[in-house]
């Protein structure tokens, strides 16, 4: 095996994942990650060597990224608000449209203690950031998943968050009778068919926590449809949805009973997220 530099190791990995958008970047976190450093290490000793094992796995980890398997599920870590997530195949990988739920959240949780659950909660991101932001707050994460819930609770250990607890269920199935000030969820959306299914990165994310039936749209509406139960006076429901999505989910909140319903449109512009508000009536 020819000994390769810093540099040459970037140059090769770049020419492979030539058909990739990310080529740069995906190969700088393999790079990294199989030397143990940072990127800026990269940059700052380019004309070091790598020894052999970390060549053998850099070209490995290399071959499997060639064959479309996610940067995150090879090095194990996705930056997610402002922290970074360990993440597996268990749950999916956290993404930046993910962040304008978070924010709107934070935007409307009232001051003081405030009780908030995360349904479907996979790696932990949403209830994590909350939770992060809003240390007076109580939050709840619920998974149908035993293993996406060991994860985020490692999660949780590792950015030593406390006032969070974890509870395995579907949807409200983990959730005793209680009064939420806030209920949010990320759940599956894509329809069984969507051929974006057997695309790119989705290729290796769980199925369970993608597709659902009705066009995508079967567990947005069982969630809709069971939050009065388990909201306060003027608890908000936030879900985060597909981009083509927006009118079908307002119009089941409004079904429902909610208020002040609306969608809010992500980083590139596609309806994202759809958010209302529950008020008791006499």
């Amino acid at each position: 095996m020819l000994a390769l530099t810093i540099k040459q190791a970037l140059h090769m990995a770049k020419h492979a994942l030539n058909d990739h958008e990310s080529a740069q970047i995906d190969s700088e976190l393999l790079l990294a990650y199989a030397i143990g450093r940072d990127r800026t290490y990269l940059y700052t000793w380019p004309e070091k060597q790598l020894s052999s094992s970390v060549q053998t796995l850099f070209e490995e980890l290399l071959e499997r990224r060639v064959l479309g398997e996610p940067v995150a599920y090879l090095i194990g870590t996705r930056d997610f608000w402002s922290f970074t997530l360990r993440v597996n195949r268990h749950v999916l990988i956290p993404r930046p449209e993910t962040e304008l739920l978070v924010e709107t959240a934070l935007s409307l949780l009232g001051e003081g203690a405030q009780r908030v659950v995360d349904l479907g909660t996979g790696s932990g991101a949403i209830a994590l950031a909350i939770a992060h932001e809003r240390p007076d707050c109580q939050v709840l994460a619920t998974d149908f998943s035993a293993q996406a819930l060991l994860l985020a609770e490692e999660n949780a250990l590792q950015l030593e968050i406390q006032n969070i607890e974890f509870k395995q269920g579907s949807w409200y199935a983990a959730v005793e009778q209680a009064c939420f000030n806030m209920i949010v969820s990320n759940p599956p959306y894509i329809a069984p068919n969507d051929p974006h299914l057997g695309q790119g990165d989705l290729r290796f994310e769980p199925a369970t926590a993608l597709s659902a039936e009705d066009a995508g749209m079967a567990d947005i509406h069982e969630i809709i449809s069971a939050a009065p139960a388990y909201l306060a006076e003027n608890g908000w429901l936030l879900l985060e949805h597909g981009y083509d999505q927006g009118q079908r989910a307002r119009q089941l909140l409004q079904q429902y009973g909610f208020c002040q319903v609306q969608t809010l449109a992500d980083i590139n512009g596609c309806d994202r997220v759809s958010l209302g508000c529950w008020k008791i009536r006499s």
